[in-house]
C-alpha cells in the first residue's frame, strides 16, 4: 500500500512578534493617558517569539491535535499554516487551500444567521444554489434552533458559543483539503460534539486533513489519532493521541523533555518538500 500524501510540510517555522514596549514600562492608566496625550510611544520593543523552529508533516487522512497551555504556539501555528502569518524564518508547504475555521465563515454582527449562512457558503466557494441546498443541513448541525428561531435574529445577539458552533457547521459544509479548528468543538454540548466528530472522521475519510486546537483533552482523545504538544514555541512531543496527552497530563516538566530532546535528538531538514505543493517562506 503506497504512504499516504503530505498534505502539510511545516520546516524549521519560526514566528517572532515584535511588542512596543517592555516591562519596564509602566502599566498604569496615568502613564497610558500621558503617553497618548503627548502622541509618544515606548523606545522600547520586546520580541516574543510565539515559535522556534517547529517541524511537523501532515498526511492525508490525518487529523491532528494541537495541545499546550495558553501561549504556547497553537494558534499562531494554525495562523503559519493558514498563510496568514507568513514565518520570520523557515518553510511551510501546503497541498491545497488550507481553511481556518471562522475566517473563510467572515460572520458579520449586524445580519441574520439565516444571511450569515449564505455568506459563509459563498465565501467558502460555493454557488448560490449550492448554498441554498446545504442551508437546512448547516442550520440543524450547529443547533442554532434548539431553544428558539434565532436563526432568523442577528448575530450579535449569538453567545460565543452560538457564533462558534455556525461557524463550524458553515465551514463543515463542504470537503477541505486542510481544515484548520480553533476550539470550535468545545463550544457545543455532547450532541454537538458528536456530530463534529463524525464530520471530522468524514473529511478524513475523503482524503481530508484536520488540525484541531482544544483545550478539552477528552475531544483530542475521541477525536485524533495523532496529537502534537507544544510548549513556549516549540515541540515537546509528536506520536499517537494517548501516548502525548497521557504524557501531557502527568507530571512530566515539558522544560526538561525539550532540554533532553536537544541533546539526543540533533535537527534533520524535513523531507518530502517535493514541487507542485504550496510555499510559504520567510
Amino acid at each position: 500500500m503506497a504512504d499516504p500524501t503530505p498534505t502539510v510540510v511545516v520546516d524549521d517555522v519560526h514566528v517572532t512578534y515584535k511588542v512596543h514596549g517592555g516591562a519596564g514600562d509602566r502599566g498604569n492608566t496615568a502613564s497610558a493617558f500621558s503617553r497618548v496625550m503627548s502622541r509618544h510611544m515606548s523606545p522600547r520593543v520586546t520580541e516574543v517569539q510565539a515559535l522556534r523552529g517547529v517541524s511537523l508533516v501532515a498526511h492525508e487522512g490525518e487529523a491532528i491535535g494541537l495541545i499546550g497551555v495558553n501561549g504556547s504556539g497553537k494558534s499562531t501555528l494554525l495562523l503559519a499554516i493558514a498563510g496568514l502569518l507568513p514565518p520570520t524564518a523557515g518553510r511551510v508547504y501546503t497541498q491545497g487551500q488550507p481553511s481556518l475555521l471562522g475566517v473563510n465563515a467572515a460572520l458579520m454582527s449586524e445580519l441574520t444567521g439565516e444571511r450569515n449562512v449564505v455568506l459563509g457558503c459563498l465565501a467558502g466557494g460555493m454557488s448560490r444554489a449550492e448554498a441554498r441546498e446545504k442551508f437546512d443541513d448547516i442550520v440543524e448541525f450547529s443547533g442554532i434552533n434548539d431553544n428558539g428561531d434565532f436563526i432568523s435574529l442577528p448575530m450579535r445577539t449569538y453567545s460565543s458559543g452560538m457564533s462558534a458552533r455556525l461557524r463550524f457547521a458553515i465551514a463543515a459544509a463542504r470537503n477541505h483539503d486542510v481544515l484548520l479548528v480553533d476550539e470550535a468543538l468545545a463550544t457545543g454540548d455532547a450532541s454537538f460534539r458528536r456530530r463534529s466528530e463524525a464530520r471530522i472522521r468524514e473529511l478524513r475519510q475523503g482524503a481530508g486533513t484536520v488540525f484541531l486546537v482544544s483545550h478539552s483533552l477528552g475531544v483530542v482523545r475521541e477525536t485524533c489519532d495523532r496529537t502534537i504538544w507544544l510548549h513556549r514555541g516549540r515541540v515537546v512531543a509528536d506520536g499517537d493521541t494517548t501516548t502525548v496527552v497521557d504524557a501531557y497530563e502527568s507530571e512530566h516538566d515539558p522544560d526538561a523533555l525539550l532540554a533532553a530532546a536537544d541533546r539526543l535528538r540533533p535537527r534533520t531538514p524535513v523531507a518530502g518538500t517535493g514541487p507542485g505543493a504550496g510555499e510559504r517562506s520567510a
